[in-house]
């Protein structure tokens, strides 16, 4: 199964990103990772969009296509979508053939605080359903409290937050299954 990581953050060193790198590190047999960027794509306007895509829009829509699966992992800001993540999902929801319908979505979470974006997640589900994708439900992958699950080279250290990784991982992939 080939999986394309977003990060929700563009920070250096977001935490989000590095959850996508334990997750290209743990990662099952068959299972195979490739972490996209959406740092270049520009603020959604429908004026632009009817004109032409911009290439970075239509670049990342192609590796959504290929993908068989895409794993969301996305801070929480003000209890919600951070805008570039949402801005990026308005351009992928968008026509011609939005290529999120019909894929298998994995979330992660990686915040400071208690409730690990438990919110943004709930939040982010609500609009893959719009989006026609098949969201994994369970297990819920929520990196509480991460400064202290990463080392200082950016290592994921927890055990128990590796194996809920893992456990996605392979419920994306009899989720694919399911669906041929």
């Amino acid at each position: 199964m080939n999986i394309l990581g977003l990060s929700g953050s563009l920070r250096a060193g977001s935490y989000n990103t590095l959850a996508l790198k334990a997750a290209q590190k743990l990662a099952p047999a068959g299972i195979r990772i490739e972490i996209a960027s959406i740092g270049d794509v520009p603020i959604y306007n429908d004026d632009q969009r009817v004109q032409g895509e911009p290439a970075a829009v239509t670049a990342l829509k192609e590796k959504v296509r290929r993908a068989d699966g895409l794993l969301i992992a996305t801070p929480e800001y003000n209890f919600s979508i951070p805008g570039v993540l949402k801005n990026t999902l308005d351009w992928m929801s968008r026509p011609p053939e939005p290529p999120f319908t019909g894929k298998v979505v994995g979330i992660i979470g990686a915040s400071p605080g208690p409730v690990g974006t438990a919110r943004v997640q709930y939040d982010l589900r609500k609009v893959l359903v719009f989006m026609d994708a098949f969201t994994v439900n369970k297990p819920e992958v929520f990196i509480n409290h991460c400064a202290d699950k990463f080392d200082a080279q950016g290592q994921f250290t927890d055990e128990c937050g590796s194996k809920l990784i893992v456990d996605l991982l392979l419920a994306m992939q009899a989720l694919k299954q399911r669906l041929g």
